[in-house]
């Protein structure tokens, strides 16, 4: 705790004082813990009430009211780690579960053993050149002549600003979606013809499986890591084909990143050419190893480094981690519902047309992004329905973080279930309700939301919980990697 208060300004100081020393201190640290240490609690009001539906005994009778404050705080479950680490640790966690059950399978998921015989490979598809910027090669030497240190805050910066595309780059991260799914849709067919099958034949014999998470590049590019897996047809339950192998799975990858199929044509507006986009020339794709030998990534290196970056945004490019379009038009900039461009009437109010509802110029953040989520509200006029000012601080990119195809393995839904599924029976045991069947009790409650967030003071207190509890979670993983495996089987 001493750490914790180290300094710190004399008002948080002293709501720290005044959160510790009221009555229901002991209780608000218990519902902190409960949430891992969350940065954002959800408030909570209200009751539930279990009852025997035969008797109508009462089982179970709770209420906010003895509550401290009179409420009840439940985690925010934000995936962000600049917004609440927390939570995106818990989101991390199923990431890590979600993509190595579809790498090893897991019977408590329903993905069998046998999927790790299956051709799998982690593939990197990276975003073309938009003009020099600071970087670190080879040769250890920037074209600028300086040799950067890996925290030197101007690598993945322009070189020459004045030159570098930056409409260019948040076009390609807003249309990297639409990108993707080609490349997705031509690999299909790539596969087909080596393996010598038509389209038809290809999906009653065998079916492409991924899970994918996107990552920004210092310079502000989106990129994709996917692990791109071979099954039968029936998914990682079914054996692949006899044909099915990870070189054939390589050249299809390699083929499908470079087709001609696989580019997304941007059409030409008021001052901007015509940009036909394709994915850059690093392309990486390397087997994945249920072991490690030394030679490829492993099942486990590869699920952590999915789940690292599932919690992560544009913030690690410089830019702000929070949306900056104006709330009244949704980024348009326009106010009227025929949305006529160009149009002085048509012009919402609150952001006079620009669409943005803060000033990036005020903004705590590099000058590279200032340049490239001002490149998303200049763009916008010129592309209405691409709602590119809206996600502006995400330098335009518009889709899902992590995502999978339907097969792959579980559900993030559904680890999230087993995980409410075993505190509810923690609960019931607590309760003295485990030997009751479920169908037999009624449940009836009223919840209201009643706010969000903490006090300074109460901010301090529960980030020091959360690092303990991050502590403790450390030193766990620690004890489990040097202890036996014998060991490990009784202890779980």
């Amino acid at each position: 705790m001493t750490e914790t208060l180290t300094g710190l300004d004399p008002a948080t100081l002293g709501d720290i004082l005044k959160v510790a020393g009221s009555p229901g201190f002991d209780r608000w640290q218990d519902q902190i813990r409960r949430t891992g240490g969350c940065a954002n609690p959800i408030h909570l009001t209200g009751w539930t009430l279990a009852k025997d539906k035969t008797t109508g005994e009462t089982l179970r009778h709770y209420t906010t009211e003895h509550e401290p404050g009179g409420r009840l705080r439940v985690a925010c479950g934000n995936r962000r780690a600049s917004r609440c680490p927390a939570c995106a640790w818990t989101y991390a966690g199923d990431t890590y579960h979600l993509i190595r059950a579809g790498l090893a399978g897991d019977d408590t998921k329903d993905i069998p053993a046998t999927v790790r015989e299956h051709p799998r490979v982690f593939t990197t598809l990276t975003a073309p050149s938009f003009g020099p910027v600071h970087n670190q090669p080879s040769n250890g030497r920037c074209r600028c002549g300086t040799n950067h240190p890996d925290d030197d805050p101007i690598l993945g910066t322009a070189l020459d600003p004045a030159t570098y595309d930056y409409a260019g780059t948040v076009l390609f991260n807003n249309h990297a979606g639409e990108l993707w799914q080609r490349f997705t849709t031509r690999l299909r067919r790539e596969i087909a013809t080596r393996a010598g099958l038509t389209q038809r034949e290809l999906t009653e014999a065998a079916r492409v499986s991924y899970g994918k998470v996107a990552e920004f590049q210092k310079r502000g590019a989106i990129h994709f890591h996917a692990v791109i897996r071979l099954d039968g047809p029936d998914g990682p339950e079914s054996a692949p084909p006899s044909w099915a192998s990870v070189t054939l799975l390589t050249d299809a990858i390699r083929a499908a990143a470079v087709h001609a199929y696989t580019t997304v044509t941007v059409p030409a507006a008021d001052g901007q050419p015509r940009r036909p986009f394709r994915w850059g020339t690093q392309l990486d794709v390397r087997p994945i190893r249920a072991f490690d030998d030394g030679a490829d990534i492993t099942e486990q290196a590869v699920a952590s480094y999915v789940a690292k970056y599932a919690t992560k945004a544009a913030e690690n490019t410089g830019a702000t981690d929070t949306a900056v379009h104006c709330r009244k038009c949704r980024g348009t900039g326009l106010s009227d519902r025929y949305n006529r461009p160009g149009s002085a009437l048509s012009r919402c109010a609150r952001c006079h047309g620009s669409g943005l509802g803060e000033d990036l110029a005020q903004l705590p953040i590099t000058e590279h992004a200032r340049r490239l989520m001002g490149a998303c509200a200049a763009l916008q006029p010129l592309y209405p329905d691409r709602a590119l000012t809206r996600w502006a601080h995400m330098l335009g990119f518009r889709g899902h973080f992590s995502s999978k195809s339907r097969r792959y393995s579980t559900t993030l839904g559904a680890l999230r279930q087993i995980r409410a599924d075993y505190r509810a029976a923690q609960e019931r045991e607590a309760l003295g309700l485990d030997d009751r069947e479920p169908d037999t009790v009624l449940v009836l409650a009223d919840w209201q939301y009643a706010g969000h967030g903490h006090t300074p003071g109460e901010s301090a207190l529960a980030a020091s919980i959360a690092r303990d509890l991050q502590l403790n979670r450390e030193t766990a993983r620690e004890a489990l990697a040097t202890m036996p495996a014998s060991d490990v089987e009784a202890w779980a």
